[in-house]
């Protein structure tokens, strides 16, 4: 069995996680998932502003706190933090000094390919990871990899698993699965919150066996819980068909077992099939710039407040790209101001940046003369470009997909 816990679910998640994980008890592995399509368009724009950059600084500063400690325990730790910049990220940690050897997966980067986009990645697979790890790395460090992944090539390298153990690599993406979301397998986010501890919920942890099976769980002392019910809502969380697509295997989530543990649920019974013959790709390009802001309408009358300050600033600024919701979070007979207002929320989306700036300015200066009772919840910017994501499909053989292993050998994967 290999124990592989998360730290992470998002670029974002609770900081002090890896601390967390790494002190609360047995791990051989730690891994973080830190990527969404959004955050592939912020980093693509942190790169604009510095070559250097692209990655998730909150992971460095989390192997600025503990990495001695993953390797004086002996964990392993796998994180797709180096997102648009893997390279650059893995020089930062041995720059902290700690000793430890370090293996990077790239491959992903599809620039070249789509050069109208401001990141194009693939999702690569497991098989770079399980190099890195058969390798001897302390730290694992991949770009856009898929977030099951970083469970799979653990596993299979731990079990020597070959690429058509269908079952296998099925069962490790379901336990993959489970896990990326961090703390939303063990209650957070759960619709029944209500009947669980769930104020500070303890991260996930899979503990996989041979054959792909695993128990899902969590350190011993942590809140939150491990319930069939839990990690069901994780299972069902961004599926469609029940053949699950994915670069290494298609994995059949309608034959999946579960059943109560000692130590949580145990996952069994999960089939696999080959994967599909492309690489999906994620597409982030600027759409042009953003701006908002919302009125409060307080008291009476509040469809006729709406509709003149819309009036007002629709003769402006015209119709194109603004967007009105009007939340009646107003209550009858309210007996405060807060509770007897209501909001009005407008966007505007242009190519114009100009206009997104005059938008403000356009909105604030009818504070004297619109509805009674004018005002704003903050005041608005002068606007922020926006990404426009899709995705693509690419053949296998496009896509480079590689593993500098930690004496620096370069592995065609």
């Amino acid at each position: 069995m290999i124990r592989i816990g998360n730290a992470s679910g998002f670029y974002g998640d609770r900081l002090g996680a890896v601390r967390e994980m790494l002190e609360g008890g047995e791990l051989d592995v730690l891994t973080g998932d830190y990527l969404a399509e959004l955050t592939m368009l912020i980093l693509g724009r942190d790169r604009v502003k510095d070559a250097g950059l692209g990655y998730a600084k909150t992971f460095l500063r989390q192997m600025e706190d503990c990495l001695g400690l993953a390797v004086e325990r002996g964990v392993t730790v796998v994180a797709n933090a180096g997102g648009l910049n893997p390279r650059g990220l893995a020089a930062a940690i041995d720059k902290l000094g700690v000793g430890a050897r370090i293996g990077v997966v790239t491959g992903d980067d599809l620039r070249a390919d789509f050069p109208e986009a401001l990141t194009a990645n693939a999702y690569l697979g497991a098989w770079g990871i399980a190099e890195c790890v058969r390798a001897g790395a302390d730290v694992v460090v991949t770009g856009r990899v898929t977030d099951a992944s970083l469970v799979v090539g653990p596993a299979a390298a731990h079990f020597g698993w070959a690429r058509e153990d269908w079952d296998a690599l099925a069962g490790a993406t379901v336990a993959g699965h489970v896990l990326e979301c961090g703390t939303q397998a063990t209650g957070g986010n759960y619709s029944f919150f209500t009947s669980l501890d769930v104020d500070r919920p303890g991260f996930p942890i899979a503990e996989v066996e041979a054959d792909g099976s695993s128990v899902i769980t969590k350190h011993e002392g942590t809140g939150g819980a491990v319930t069939i019910d839990t990690v069901t809502a994780q299972l069902l969380y961004e599926i469609g068909d029940p053949a699950y697509p994915g670069p290494d295997v298609v994995s059949h989530f309608d034959t999946i077992e579960l059943a109560e543990h000692a130590r949580g649920v145990r996952i069994s019974g999960v089939r696999g099939s080959p994967p599909p013959e492309t690489l999906k790709v994620c597409l982030n390009s600027l759409g042009g710039f953003r701006n908002g802001t919302t009125f409060v309408l307080s008291g009476l009358d509040v469809p006729e407040k709406a509709a003149l300050v819309r009036r007002q600033l629709e003769g402006a600024l015209g119709t194109e790209g603004l967007t009105w919701t009007l939340a009646r979070t107003d209550q009858p007979d309210a007996d405060t101001e807060e509770t007897a207002s209501a909001l009005l929320h407008v966007t505007i989306k242009t190519p114009d940046p100009k206009r997104a700036k005059a938008f403000s300015r356009t909105a604030i200066e009818l504070a004297l003369g619109s509805y009674p009772g004018f005002h704003v919840t903050a005041p608005p910017s002068d606007g922020t470009p926006f990404g426009v994501y899709r995705a693509a499909y690419v053949p296998r053989d496009r896509v480079a997909h590689q593993a500098t292993l930690p004496d620096g050998k370069v592995v065609a994967v």
